[in-house]
């Protein structure tokens, strides 16, 4: 399973990609926002640093204006996906942007149906949000194993991205379910790293080491 950084906060970006894990970034409206910087500025410097798909979110809501948004925002550099939202209008910019060899990732996906009808347009990915299907008191990764099994069944190029991670828990259910990519959160991403048994346990090493007798 590829590991996408959901953020647009570049410290974070440098950070996770010197760990060699990172293989891509998603960014949307949100979170270009909370950095307080130009839109197209902090996009370029993403891809500066990640060489691996950049998503970069669209705010038209018709299909004439996502297109043209598009064809701007891929002239930034040739990692550039766009993020489209799952609506009718964005489904037929999907149609036409896919023809243009343009890769798509549809976002805000909350159901299986949507996943199917984004992956019939051409889109490259599917983003299903897990978290907030889980936040009002449905089963996200449920979702995530619908739409495994329907683009499995009919050998679907489409690639699920599991968006909308909030524990590490998400990111193993994840890969045990086959997802091809999660995208996560940096919090998220550094508590994957911890275990208390693996602290204790260099705690314990060092405890030894310092009982070695030294020349």
């Amino acid at each position: 399973m590829k590991i996408f950084l959901d953020t647009a906060n570049i410290e974070d970006i440098k950070k996770a990609n010197s760990w060699g894990i990172i293989d891509g970034v998603t960014t949307n409206p949100s979170l270009i926002a909370k950095e307080g910087k130009d839109f197209k500025e902090v996009v370029e410097e993403i891809c500066s640093i990640v060489d691996g798909p950049i998503s970069a979110e669209v705010i038209s809501e018709d299909a004439e204006g996502m297109i043209k948004e598009a064809r701007e925002l891929v002239k930034i550099h040739k990692n550039i996906v766009i993020k489209i939202p799952m609506t009718s209008e964005g489904i037929k910019a999907v149609k036409t942007l896919t023809a243009e060899d343009i890769k798509t990732n549809v976002t805000l996906i909350f159901s299986a149906n949507q996943a199917l009808l984004a992956a019939k347009a051409g889109a490259s990915y599917v983003s299903p949000f897990v978290g907030r299907l889980d936040d009002q008191g449905e089963d996200g990764m449920q979702l995530i194993e619908e739409i495994m099994q329907i683009f499995s069944m009919y050998d679907v190029a489409t690639e699920v991205i599991v968006a909308s991670i909030r524990s590490p828990l998400h990111a193993k259910l994840s890969a045990m379910l086959g997802a091809d990519i999660s995208t996560i959160p940096m919090s998220v991403l550094q508590k994957m790293f911890n275990h208390t048994q693996t602290d204790l346990g260099i705690k314990k090493f060092l405890a030894d080491w310092e009982k070695v007798p030294k020349k």
